[in-house]
């Protein structure tokens, strides 16, 4: 019989990810520790609404401004330095704002500013990471390795850090701040050892601007990534709109008390363990493309179900139902868009993906409060589930470019 480690870190994954994965690991913790750690310091400073929002929207704002441009570096330079540099980086901000917290000499605007360093790092480091992964895992295998990434962001980030990041906050308002800072630092050193291969290079004296130009161009040529890119930009629109005012729908349409909101919120973090066992059992069976056809009518189904419930418990079941589609959808679109894109894209196409991720989160997140306030809490659901039935109705078709097996077969 298998052992524990063989069973989660099989062989035939590599070398490379028995590090690649416990970095991200040590990473996804000390970011879920700040997902509460990081709200509760902004308020212990300010009670004022908009003052707490900029700090979300702050480390946003490099992913806006910045994202195209690290994928282009990403492909320029050696991606695992990158990844080093950039966490090393990090652990030296987020250090140093610890340490002045603890202090009692970190005004409101000195924390806006290292959350927009941090944004900035991260705009370099996930692109890198994506593009790290595809040189370190068999293709063959970058679903096994995806599966494994997914899963353990979802319990670390989601069930795992936040409880830690409030219970650190409660020994000091600087001690989650200096642990996520520690966090960077191992994970970086871990992704030090991992072995590289040499990128082909552009052209000599190619412009940063021509070389963001050529990953656009090839995402939007390409029918089946351009359809994913698309989908994902539309699905965190309604997504971030719809829960943009969850708290408000739990407590007044659900009747749901704080605590019970907690559980609400847990279920659906619970969802998301079981994609991966779910993806493992589906893929081989029924193939990439029915699964991604599957999410777009789950998640159009998941915004009719809540614009229309009033029930808690139905509402629990159905976040769990999202949790498990969540990952499996993360799983496969990822894994298909890094086995269509050229390896020597693979940052740029990276970036462009990710810019409609946040882009899509951003204008989803300004636009479901407008949309509650005006129409009622259930209104962004409506709202989400007509984008929802637009968007399945255009993507359909597109998605048969998407395959994951015809792609390793070819390789």
């Amino acid at each position: 019989m298998p052992s524990l480690r063989a069973l989660l870190l099989p062989s035939e994954l590599g070398s490379d990810f028995r590090k690649i994965w416990p970095a991200a690991i040590i990473s996804n913790l000390g970011d879920g520790a700040m997902l509460a750690a990081g709200p509760l310091l902004v308020a212990s400073i300010t009670t004022e609404p908009a003052a707490v929002g900029a700090a979300a929207f702050i480390q946003q704002l490099p992913w806006l401004l910045f994202a195209l441009f690290s994928g282009a570096l990403v492909d320029r330079l050696d991606r695992r330095l990158m990844i080093v540099a950039a966490d090393t980086f990090r652990a030296i901000v987020i250090g140093a704002l610890g340490a002045a917290v603890l202090l009692g000499t970190a005004p409101l605007w000195a924390i806006y500013v290292a959350l927009f360093l941090l944004g900035t790092a991260e705009t370099l480091a996930d692109n890198a990471s994506g593009a790290l992964l595809v040189d370190a895992v068999p293709k063959v295998h970058l679903g096994k390795a995806n599966a494994r990434l997914f899963a353990s962001g979802t319990v670390l980030q989601q069930l795992g850090g936040p409880p830690l990041g409030a219970l650190l906050f409660a020994v000091g308002a600087g001690v989650p701040l200096v642990f996520n800072a520690v966090t960077f630092g191992a994970a970086a050193a871990l992704i030090a050892r991992v072995a590289v291969r040499p990128l082909p290079t552009e052209p000599a004296g190619t412009a940063i601007w021509a070389e963001v130009r050529v990953g656009v161009r090839w995402l939007w040529q390409h029918a089946g990534v351009r359809t994913l890119a698309c989908s994902i930009l539309v699905m965190n629109i309604t997504f971030c709109a719809a829960f943009a005012t969850w708290v408000l729908y739990a407590r007044e349409r659900l009747g749901l008390t704080e605590t019970q909101f907690g559980l609400l919120v847990s279920v659906g973090a619970i969802g998301g363990v079981l994609g991966m066992p779910v993806y493992h059992v589906l893929e081989p069976r029924v193939g990439s493309l029915t699964l991604l056809r599957a999410g777009l009518v789950i998640e159009t189904t998941i915004h009719l179900i809540l614009a229309l419930t009033r029930s808690p418990w139905v509402a629990g079941a159905t976040m769990a139902v999202f949790g498990v589609h969540a990952v499996v959808w993360g799983i496969v679109s990822t894994t298909a868009r890094q086995l269509a894109t050229p390896e020597p894209l693979m940052g740029r196409v990276n970036s462009v993906y990710l810019l409609a991720s946040v882009g899509g989160a951003a204008i989803g997140s300004a636009l479901g409060g407008v949309l509650a306030q005006r129409f009622g809490l259930a209104a962004p659901f409506a709202t989400a589930f007509v984008a929802m039935v637009l968007m399945t109705a255009v993507a359909w078709r597109p998605l048969r470019h998407v395959s994951v097996r015809r792609v390793v077969a070819a390789d």
